[in-house]
């Protein structure tokens, strides 16, 4: 795997794992992590064409959802789509809200 794909994966991945678990302090952190990781993101941008946003989604679901991880994951049983619900343009755009994205993969979750 490529560095800007596990890269784009790492950001991914703290988002979802936002979105999962049941306690709000452990939620904030990730979030914290998240933006961290965008901010280092943006300050070096890779190329469009060497990121697979739907090979870092699938990466990512399955580092967010490991069984380690399953007993935080109280908040829904989530069936999370395929296909990445962000392009690597909305992941660098100056308004990208960590919080509404978060939100919007909760709702684009199906429940299980």
């Amino acid at each position: 795997m490529n560095a800007s794909v596990e890269q784009v994966r790492a950001i991914l991945a703290e988002l979802v794992k936002a979105a999962l678990v049941s306690d709000d302090g452990r939620s904030l952190a990730y979030r914290e992590a998240a933006r961290d990781l965008l901010k280092d993101l943006a300050a070096a941008p890779p190329d469009p064409a060497s990121v697979r946003m739907d090979g870092a989604w699938t990466l990512a679901v399955a580092d967010a959802e490991t069984p380690a991880r399953q007993p935080e994951q109280g908040r829904v049983n989530l069936t999370l789509p395929r296909q990445a619900p962000f392009t690597l343009a909305d992941l660098l755009a100056p308004d990208f809200d960590v919080d509404r994205a978060v939100d919007d993969i909760g709702k684009a979750a199906s429940t299980g």
